[in-house]
C-alpha cells in the first residue's frame, strides 16, 4: 500500500545533487513523479515512473536500476499519482520548483517545462493502470493549461501490440504525444546480448513498424562497450539495415537518438564509447537513412 502524499510537499530542504549528472527518480516522498533537468530537452522533464516495483521484460546490460530483489507487481495508485503530479505541476507553473536547492542554480534558459515523460524503472506499458495513468496525465496537463507541453512515452516497444495500449497511444497523439521506441541492435544475437529479453526480436521490429505506420515515432538506441569492445562493424551495419527496412515498409521515423552510458550501469563490464566514435556512428547512420534526423548524446547526457 502506497503511503499518502502531501500535495504541498515540494521539499525545499533537500540537499542539491548535480542536476545533470543525477537523474534520480526519487523526489521527496513521491512514489511516481520526479523532475529532471536535461541538456537534451533544454529544460525540465517531469518523469512518470509507473514501475517503482522495477518489473520489466528487458534486462538491459546498461540498466541503472538495481534489480537484485524480485518484487511483486503492483497496481498504480491513481489517486497518489494525481496528487503527486498536481503538486509538481503547481510547483513548476508557480516557479516554486526553481527555488529548490537542487534547481536554484539552473541556467534561466533551462527553467522551462519541456515535457511530461512516462519513463521509469521498468516498461511503462507493462504497468497495471497504464491506460488510466495516460488519461489522468492528459487531464491534468489540460487543467494546468499546458497545451503546448509534450507527452513522451519511452518504451521498449515489446507490448505495443496489446489491444489496450493503442487507445492510450491515440490519447497521446491527440495531446502533443510522442512515442520513443528502443532499438539497440540489428540482429537477434546482439539484441539478446544487449537487452537480454525473452521477447523475440522479430516481435520488437513488428511492433515498431505497426506503431510507426500510425504515427511518427522516435527511435532511441544505446551503444556502449561490452568488456571493452564497442558494437562490431557488421552488427552496426545490420542495425542500420533494420532501420532502413522499417522506413521502406512505411514506418514514420521522425528522428533517431544515439546514446552511450552517462551514469553507472548495473553490469560493471559496460562502459561508454567515446564522443568521437558516437559522432562517427551518427554520420554513418545519416548516410544510410537520409530521410530522418540523427542526433547523438555522449557521456554528459
Amino acid at each position: 500500500m502506497n503511503q499518502p502524499t502531501n500535495p504541498d510537499n515540494t521539499g525545499l530542504n533537500t540537499p542539491p545533487p548535480n542536476p545533470f549528472a543525477e537523474h534520480t527518480r526519487q523526489w521527496e516522498a513521491f512514489q511516481y513523479v520526479y523532475p529532471v533537468v536535461s541538456r537534451r530537452s533544454k529544460g525540465l522533464s517531469i518523469g512518470i515512473n509507473l514501475n517503482p516495483d522495477t518489473l520489466c521484460n528487458f534486462d538491459c546490460v546498461y540498466c541503472q536500476v538495481d534489480k537484485q530483489v524480485n518484487p511483486k507487481p503492483t497496481t498504480v495508485d491513481l489517486d497518489q499519482l494525481r496528487s503527486e503530479l498536481s503538486a509538481m505541476l503547481q510547483a513548476v507553473t508557480s516557479g516554486k520548483l526553481w527555488q529548490h536547492p537542487r534547481f536554484a542554480d539552473i541556467d534561466p534558459t533551462l527553467q522551462r517545462l519541456n515535457d511530461i515523460a512516462f519513463s521509469g524503472d521498468g516498461e511503462p506499458t507493462a504497468a497495471k493502470g497504464f491506460v488510466q495513468a495516460v488519461d489522468l496525465v492528459v487531464e491534468l496537463k489540460k487543467s494546468f493549461g499546458l497545451d503546448n507541453t509534450k507527452l513522451v512515452l519511452i518504451t521498449n516497444a515489446t507490448l505495443l501490440n496489446r489491444p489496450n495500449v493503442e487507445p492510450a497511444l491515440q490519447a497521446l497523439d491527440a495531446n502533443q504525444g510522442e512515442v520513443w521506441a528502443k532499438l539497440d541492435a540489428g540482429t537477434d544475437a546482439y539484441y539478446k546480448l544487449m537487452d537480454r529479453s525473452a521477447v523475440p526480436f522479430k516481435t520488437l521490429l513488428k511492433n515498431i513498424l505497426a506503431c510507426g505506420k500510425r504515427r511518427p515515432i522516435v527511435i532511441q538506441s544505446m551503444f556502449a562497450k561490452l568488456h571493452g569492445t564497442p558494437i562490431p562493424a557488421n552488427e552496426f551495419e545490420a542495425y542500420t539495415q533494420r532501420l532502413a527496412e522499417l522506413i521502406e515498409q512505411g514506418c514514420q521515423i521522425k528522428s533517431i537518438q544515439l546514446y552511450t552510458v552517462a551514469r553507472k550501469p548495473l553490469e560493471p563490464y559496460v562502459t561508454a564509447i567515446s564522443d568521437e566514435t558516437l559522432s562517427r556512428m551518427a554520420k554513418q547512420l545519416s548516410l544510410q537513412v537520409p530521410s530522418t534526423t540523427v542526433t547523438w548524446f555522449g557521456t554528459t547526457g
